[in-house]
């Protein structure tokens, strides 16, 4: 199944016999909450979902943004009306960045239809869809993570795929070079990490690229056949648009959650700087 679905296509699943799921994610780093902009107008039939409280834990040790516990991802996802059997699309306000991270939580938790839509409500909005305002009823799911279904790392599987595979690091060059840092406590990348900023993979209406240009740009990056993919970025989230990107590319690759705010909280973990390793 594509990751993706357009407008025009979410029209069409939407006014057919079995519907999808639909889950607005709209979420902003160090903004206000994305409910008021949800409830103020929405893709009719969508239900609210929280990144922080509901696709996330608590931050600390594990970084901003660490895995949830399953049975309250699960709880929130049934809560939002998700089913097993049934497709679900996700969307936020067009970066992408949070829907892509619902979106990696559900397959990566065993849902096998998941889809994003491509430029958010943005898109949604310039093919004319309609916007409702207040809050969706809900009927309850009955969908149960089974984790596993994408892979995973951990700070130290981070480290290893960087020195025998390929890592990209989403975040900007510049926060990748350690040129500056305006969130985590220390700046610069994972030793062996490459630079491939997220916003690199969307086009000026914020789309995803065609396939094929993303195929090319990871390509040249290292994704070649056979090499082992990792990605991670400040705190898992803008991460999981690149994971996004690469599926769209045909490029299976891995999540570090934790990230670069997992890692640079341990002193002992090692910090390279400058420009792409040669």
């Amino acid at each position: 199944m594509n990751a993706i679905i357009s407008a025009v296509e979410l029209m069409d699943a939407s006014a057919g016999g079995q519907p999808p799921v639909l889950l607005d994610v709209r979420y902003q780093l160090g903004g206000p909450p994305g409910r008021p902009e949800y409830e103020a107008g929405h893709i009719p039939g969508a239900v609210y979902v929280d990144l922080e409280g509901e696709l996330a834990g608590p931050p600390g040790k594990r970084g901003r943004h660490p895995l949830p516990g399953l049975g309250e991802f699960g709880a929130a996802m049934r809560r939002a009306g998700v089913r097993s059997g049934g497709d679900v699309v996700v969307y936020d306000g067009g970066q992408g960045w949070a829907a892509a991270r619902a979106w990696w939580m559900l397959r990566w938790a065993g849902h096998p239809s998941v889809r994003v839509l491509d430029g958010g409500l943005a898109a949604w909005r310039a093919q004319g869809g309609e916007v409702t305002a207040g809050r969706t009823p809900v009927r309850e799911g009955d969908f149960v993570p089974a984790p596993g279904a994408l892979p995973l790392l951990d700070a130290d599987g981070a480290a290893a795929l960087a020195r025998r595979g390929l890592l990209l690091d989403a975040r900007a060059g510049e926060r990748y070079r350690g040129e500056t840092e305006p969130i985590d406590a220390v700046a610069g990348h994972i030793p062996g990490a490459v630079s491939a900023p997220t916003t690199e993979n969307v086009a000026a209406d914020g789309r995803l690229r065609p396939a094929a240009e993303l195929a090319a740009r990871f390509g040249a990056l290292g994704a070649v056949d056979g090499a082992e993919v990792g990605v991670y970025c400040g705190s898992g989230v803008s991460a999981a648009h690149q994971l996004l990107a690469l599926a769209v590319a045909g490029v299976p690759a891995a999540l570090y959650v934790g990230s670069w705010s997992e890692w640079s909280s341990d002193p002992s973990r090692p910090v390279a700087t400058g420009p792409q390793p040669g």
